[in-house]
């Protein structure tokens, strides 16, 4: 199974709550998501009548696609249920928060998911303490290992 991360989205924000959505993909977008050739740089979601969308998200092209390929940084529609995206955009609607993807994985039947969060942008001291104490974890797995 393809999981791909989008590890800056934990450097970058403070996560409080995590939902998996579907994702509304063409053929070529899902080929190319297990070959892992997706990239999360600058990517979020946002609210447009009712809907959740996915910006900025790059999928490579499809190597072997034809001329039924697909825009790489195409808006994708996130599939969830009905009372999670009105308990989403209430909470978006408050100061700070955003809906960031976190990382793309496939289920056993073959279909992409996308793991997202609503999370508050984290300051610069929040970032140094984030820096700090990965520091120290490393420090302490180094020293129990010998």
């Amino acid at each position: 199974m393809a999981e791909l991360k989008n590890r800056s989205a934990y450097f970058e924000f403070a996560i409080e709550d995590k939902y998996i959505a579907g994702m509304v993909l063409t053929g070529t977008e899902i080929k190319s998501i297990r070959e892992g050739r997706v990239s999360f740089n600058d990517s979020f979601c946002y609210f447009s009548k009712g809907e959740l969308f996915v910006k900025s998200m790059h999928i490579a092209e499809y190597s072997h696609g034809s001329y039924t390929n697909h825009d790489p940084v195409r808006e994708r529609k996130l599939l969830l249920q009905r009372k999670e995206l009105k308990k989403i955009e209430k909470r978006m609607q408050e100061r700070g928060y955003t809906v960031v993807p976190l990382r793309i994985f496939l289920t056993e039947k073959g279909l992409a998911k996308m793991e997202i969060g609503l999370g508050k942008g984290k300051k610069l001291h929040d970032k140094r303490d984030s820096i700090k104490s990965r520091e120290v974890d490393r420090e302490l797995r180094r020293n129990f290992k010998i």
